[in-house]
């Protein structure tokens, strides 16, 4: 075989790596250094050349190792029967790129995964010696996130939290039967019990003051996890109750969720076509739901047809529209968590209108300069000067609100 430059690695394993969503700098706050404050930065948070929850933008410098892979995971365009130009990373050649990359200012930290090459004890060494070095030997304090082997040892998970930001386990499938039966070589229950060790120490961990002379606590910013979504005939229930059990079980920061995406000369047993990518940022918007504002996943699913969830309107608003009873809700009055079930008031939204009803009484003209879409919000709420009146009418929120949502794409925050 023919010895590819950098250029070309580069090239592959960078496009390798695109299909693993699970890159977020969210949650890791910057490192000391013994001998200084170091190079790079953690201050902003996010996914790789992706929009944060905040606005911001961050990049990432996202590759894998390699793609070189003893797995035969099916739906993997890596596994071992795949007929893919293959390439390899030395240790070095990650450092320096990291390094050349982020003194030219393209991106603030690394995003590392791997193939599987020899065992997975050999491939998890690899990547910790790239964090490693980066830590201390070039004195990097910018953002790094490994992508972990479930069977590797449980030391070498350990290393790898000391000097990585964020860890990540994939889950790959919404349920067992299904894992086993697309990846063969992957047993759910190894996945269990890396992530479960990864908890008790993140954990351990949590409490510890920053000391200059020691290394950055256990993974700062938690540990995540991916699910590949249309693989399987797996519903959105499905795919919700594993993320249910996973943020209780593992107390993960994060379940990231990736369309399937067909690769060439795939097995029969995949589907031949992508799924909807509405059916992806719609299982977002009922995570973040189940996260942060106080959903029930069985309410969220519970109107949607055969499992799955109404692609034509965001799930906050399908529960508002089969919930009718539950509205107009009084802006003045109610408490923080009936503001939350309000279509169009966000979390920071109804923080704002808790804070400023303590000194007087709403209009819907201070909601409007509180929240982003009062369009959204005033056929759900009851002011010091307004009444929805007609607007309650469920056929006539329907009529308002579903042509709408079939013509916009998909946004970052519906709610």
């Amino acid at each position: 075989m023919a010895t590819l430059d950098l250029r070309r690695k580069l090239a592959i394993l960078s496009d390798a790596a695109k299909y693993d969503a699970s890159c977020a700098s969210s949650g890791a706050a910057g490192r000391n250094s013994v001998k200084s404050k170091g190079i790079g930065s953690t201050e902003g948070s996010g996914i790789c050349h992706a929009y944060a929850p905040d606005g911001r933008c961050i990049s990432l410098l996202k590759i894998l190792l390699t793609n070189f892979c003893i797995y035969d995971c099916v739906y993997c365009i890596n596994r071992s029967s795949s007929n893919v130009e293959r390439a390899r990373f030395s240790v070095d050649e990650v450092v320096a790129l990291t390094m050349n990359f982020y003194r030219r200012n393209y991106i603030e930290g690394l995003f590392l995964s791997s193939g599987i090459i020899r065992n997975s004890d050999y491939t998890m060494e690899e990547m910790v010696r790239v964090a490693r070095k980066l830590r201390l030997q070039e004195n990097f304090s910018g953002y790094i996130h490994l992508k972990t082997i479930p069977d590797a040892s449980p030391a070498l998970l350990e290393e790898a939290g000391i000097f990585a930001d964020r860890l990540s386990v994939n889950i790959e499938m919404p349920t067992d039967v299904t894992l086993s039966a697309l990846a063969p070589e992957k047993d759910a229950r190894d996945i269990r019990r890396s992530m479960g060790h990864l908890r008790a120490k993140i954990e351990e961990h949590k409490g510890e003051k920053r000391d200059r002379t020691k290394p950055q606590r256990f993974s700062a910013g938690g540990q995540s996890t991916q699910m590949i979504v249309g693989a399987d005939a797996s519903t959105d229930d499905d795919v919700l109750i594993r993320s249910e059990n996973l943020y209780g079980n593992y107390r993960l920061s994060r379940v990231y969720y990736s369309a399937f995406s067909p690769i060439p000369d795939s097995s029969s047993r995949l589907p031949l076509a992508k799924p909807p990518m509405m059916r992806e940022h719609r299982l977002y918007q009922a995570d973040w739901l189940m996260r942060f504002y106080g959903f029930q996943r069985a309410e969220i699913v519970s109107g949607g047809e055969g499992g799955m969830l109404d692609l034509a309107v965001d799930p906050k608003l399908a529960w508002a529209l089969r919930n009718r009873e539950s509205f107009p809700v009084d802006i003045n009055r109610a408490d923080r968590e009936m503001l939350l079930r309000v279509p169009g008031l966000g979390t920071r939204a109804v923080k704002r209108i808790l804070s400023t009803r303590r000194h007087r009484t709403l209009r819907l003209d201070d909601v409007a300069r509180l929240c982003q879409s009062i369009d959204k919000v005033r056929p759900f709420v009851t002011a010091l000067d307004w009444s929805p009146g007609a607007l309650t009418d469920g056929e006539k929120l329907k009529e308002r609100f579903l042509p709408k949502a079939k013509r916009q794409g998909p946004q970052l925050e519906l709610f």
